[in-house]
């Protein structure tokens, strides 16, 4: 067993600890407390807290920071995103998951969520240096293939990694590019193999207007692609998916940022968890988010970076920081559950993840902090600069410890 000391122990999940300890043995937390005297490895001037979950990311999307200027519409930005993606090769995401895994550790994450457009770049990589949950993005937009080998080929890399810290879910990518019969066959499946759920919906006002008006520039781009659009001009995005029972109990709902009044009616029933993306959410330069609403009417609300293609970087203590701005009436101790203790529940780790607690994985992070609890929250979401200490599963991680990820 290996005890750490330190100013201030943040277990989230409980008060604070002035002058506590930890205990970690086997990868997990053996007890939380007050220091007691005994022997321990004392880390200082610090506040020890569980690492951060960043609930929706895209690593393949790293190399792409501050590539695409124009925010004026969500289809020009999608039309640049998919001229971007052509020209990048299978080396460059490997390149560009390998310096989002860096980053991510440099700034206290040590679990993500990470939709996968590219499923067999998987083959390529070593294990990963934090705990990732990876989900292949599937969709079907373009080509007809039946939605059983969509599914079929993405959960065939699975097995080729199931030792990695994690794990796997699925991810139809949105109602706008992906069938209700494909939603409904990775339904079956998550359901099935017990796999999480994501997906984007009501992300864009465009997506909004195409679902519920049949119109816009979206609309225009996707009938334009081939897309069938009968499904259009009569309900919102929201409602086209419950309507066609297109999502599983405990799905994760990323963006959320346009409903309609009769949606938060047939929310209400459902046990979602809403992922939002303050900066990316910001970049954009849209409506106010509804946050208040959300937590208002009990949702298991998260929070994610998105990619570098829609944000400046992938440091979870700045889109806490980005939220608090916006949302000023919320509590930084609720944003902070945004990051552990919500994202944890959500991926059906409650308990065993995002805290510090007896049983819990011992993924903690180390923050210089010489004050009192006084503000603890506060001064977390303050944090800025790199991180020099993270435990992943009890052992030390350093970024430069992550050999790389290099095709074969």
């Amino acid at each position: 067993m290996t005890i750490f000391r330190s100013r201030i122990v943040h277990p989230v999940s409980s008060p604070p600890i002035e002058n506590g300890m930890v205990g970690i043995e086997n990868g997990k937390i053996a007890f939380v407390g007050k220091w007691d005297g005994c022997e321990a490895d004392d880390l200082g001037e610090v506040v020890l807290m569980p690492g951060l979950i960043n609930a929706h990311c895209h690593l393949d999307y790293t190399v792409m920071r501050g590539a695409i200027f124009s925010r004026a519409s969500f289809t020009q930005w999608v039309r640049r995103l998919n001229e971007l993606k052509r020209i990048l090769s299978d080396a460059d995401y490997l390149e560009s998951i390998r310096s989002g895994f860096q980053e991510l550790l440099r700034q206290g994450t040590t679990s993500v969520f990470n939709v996968e457009s590219f499923p067999g770049l998987l083959s390529h990589m070593p294990s990963p240096p934090i705990r990732t949950w990876w989900f292949p993005e599937v969709m079907d937009v373009r080509k007809r293939t039946p939605a059983e080998d969509v599914v079929e080929e993405a959960l065939g890399r699975f097995d080729e990694r199931s030792g990695w810290p994690g794990g796997f879910g699925l991810s139809p990518h949105a109602p706008y590019t992906t069938s209700p019969d494909l939603y409904r066959r990775a339904k079956a499946c998550s359901e099935k193999f017990r796999l999480p759920f994501m997906t984007h919906l009501a992300e864009s006002d465009e997506e909004f207007a195409m679902f519920r008006h049949a119109r816009g520039p979206l609309y225009e781009f996707l009938k334009s692609l081939g897309r069938r659009m009968s499904d259009t001009g009569s309900r919102s995005p929201v409602a086209h998916l419950l309507a066609a029972e297109a999502l599983p109990d405990g799905a994760l709902l990323t963006h959320m940022n346009f409903l309609e009044e009769d949606d938060w009616t047939l929310l209400r029933e459902k046990n979602f968890s809403i992922v939002h993306c303050p900066c990316c959410h910001e970049y954009f330069e849209r409506a106010p988010f509804p946050m208040e609403r959300f937590l208002r009417e009990g949702f298991n609300l998260c929070l994610g970076t998105d990619s570098l293609a829609s944000n400046r970087s992938l440091n979870m203590f700045a889109e806490m920081r980005c939220a608090a701005r916006r949302h000023p009436d919320v509590t930084p101790e609720t944003f902070l559950k945004m990051v552990t203790l919500h994202p944890a529940k959500a991926i059906g780790l409650g308990g065993k993840l995002g805290e510090i607690s007896a049983g819990a994985a011992a993924d903690l992070i180390a923050l210089p902090h010489a004050g009192s609890l006084k503000n603890l929250p506060e001064a977390i979401l303050n944090h800025r600069g790199q991180l020099d200490w993270t435990l992943v599963a009890g052992k030390r991680i350093r970024p430069e410890q992550n050999p790389g990820i290099t095709a074969s």
